[in-house]
């Protein structure tokens, strides 16, 4: 009795696992959707505490700074369209917090990005979001060079526009 008890409630959990699972990667989908037709639900899904953080790395906002930024981008009929390809789904046993990374087609080329979810009793919220480039470890090196360059460039005319105060 005890054994087909057990076997039960892992069956029970593994299920509830699923459908949490599925619930999550179709939010996440229409968090990406609402992007893709420059939907202002976009921002609603995201915790009023929530961070994105960006590609570049001054880009670190919370939701109401993220909505002022993208404004312009959310005016149009698209603000940007990302698809993901591959996506891993793990979530802590009571399933109130849930963790996923995911690849996805962007108009940047191939992207990656890790997200954090909050289950409340008024569904899911995105808690922290990143977004990252990927890059071929053949270009590291690369282009590591080109972004020191880069800032040794910008840091030089930071210099001259100070020295002509």
């Amino acid at each position: 009795m005890m054994t087909s008890t057990l076997v039960f409630v892992a069956q029970a959990s593994a299920d509830e696992i699923a459908v949490t699972t599925e619930k999550v990667a179709r939010f996440i989908d229409e968090w990406h959707d609402d992007a893709a037709h420059a939907r202002l639900q976009y921002f609603d899904k995201m915790a009023k505490d929530g961070v994105y953080i960006g590609t570049d790395k001054t880009e670190r906002w919370t939701r109401d700074e993220f909505k002022v930024w993208a404004k312009r981008y959310f005016e149009r009929p698209s603000a940007w369209a990302f698809t993901s390809f591959n996506r891993h789904i793990s979530m802590s046993p009571d399933r109130n917090w849930i963790w996923f990374d995911e690849q996805l087609k962007t108009q940047m080329g191939i992207c990656q990005a890790t997200g954090v979810i909050r289950q409340t009793a008024q569904g899911f919220e995105i808690m922290h979001y990143q977004l990252s480039l990927t890059v071929p470890n053949e270009l590291t090196d690369y282009l590591a060079a080109g972004v020191k360059q880069l800032l040794e460039k910008h840091a030089a005319k930071q210099t001259e526009q100070e020295q002509k105060k």
